[in-house]
């Protein structure tokens, strides 16, 4: 399969989910909240966006299976299986916070092949797949060239239900603030590692995530001339459930700092 002959039909998908859940935050009432644990919230805007999303991914490739977020479908793929988030940034959008994205990411055995991250308020399209370049909005993008913490700006997500590793995330917040030109919490891990992809931001670090948040934008990061890794510095990310991203030149600072707090 040419991965490059689907993946605009994949951005197609993409931005129908995102003009549904557009016009659904216009009206959003926020007492058909529900809880799946603690901060942990979905609403029928999560649930129905993936339901057009796998929808539209079966007639792309029908044997496919899906690993979804919300667990609308449950099927398995022999070969190749969708890995979705139909809504990364559900707080945000809950509070009319305008950073919310929809996340796409195809795996073909062990491998994610192809990511798309749609960007919902900025109508911003990231994509990439295998052996191929990464874009934004049909124009090819690379991560920065900045090539010290000193003069990077960072990304990272701030821990939500799972607190036991709270104390050392702090102290390595406190660290990259007093050393780099500052760090950022947009809240939609997807549009994280999107900007490391385009040199918004030079590194993205999390940990308790789920395939779903990232495995569109691990592609990308890749594909833009990115490193992705786990805190430990190796390649198994989905599997650790932490992620470092990084534009290749501040890998090292980065996993010294890591290191230190996370052991």
């Amino acid at each position: 399969m040419a991965l490059q002959n689907i993946i605009n039909q994949v951005i197609e998908v993409a931005k129908q989910a995102g003009d549904f859940i557009r016009q659904e935050r216009r009206s959003f009432d926020p007492d058909k909240i529900e809880y799946k644990g603690l901060n942990d919230m979905v609403s029928y805007v999560d649930k129905n966006a993936e339901r057009i999303i796998v929808e539209g991914l079966k007639k792309i490739l029908p044997e496919s299976g899906f690993i979804t977020e919300e667990k609308t479908t449950t099927t398995v793929g022999e070969r190749y299986n969708w890995i979705i988030d139909p809504l990364d940034g559900t707080t945000n959008f809950i509070h009319g916070v305008p950073a919310f994205s929809v996340s796409i990411a195809l795996k073909e055995y062990d491998e994610l092949v192809l990511g798309v991250v749609y960007e919902i308020n900025q109508d911003e399209c990231f994509s990439a797949c295998k052996d191929e370049p990464a874009y934004l909005n049909g124009k090819q993008i690379s991560v920065s060239k900045n090539n010290t913490v000193a003069t990077s700006l960072i990304a990272t997500g701030f821990p939500y239900y799972d607190f036991t590793k709270q104390a050392a995330y702090i102290e390595l917040f406190t660290e990259l603030m007093k050393t780099s030109h500052g760090l950022r919490r947009i809240g939609s891990a997807a549009v994280d590692l999107a900007y490391t992809a385009c040199g918004r931001f030079d590194s993205f670090y999390e940990y308790n995530l789920n395939a779903w948040d990232v495995a569109a934008g691990i592609v990308i990061v890749k594909q833009a001339g990115g490193e992705i890794l786990n805190f430990k510095g190796g390649s198994e990310v989905l599997e650790a459930r932490e992620l470092l991203a990084t534009n290749g030149k501040i890998t090292g600072e980065m996993l010294s700092a890591i290191q230190k707090y996370f052991k």
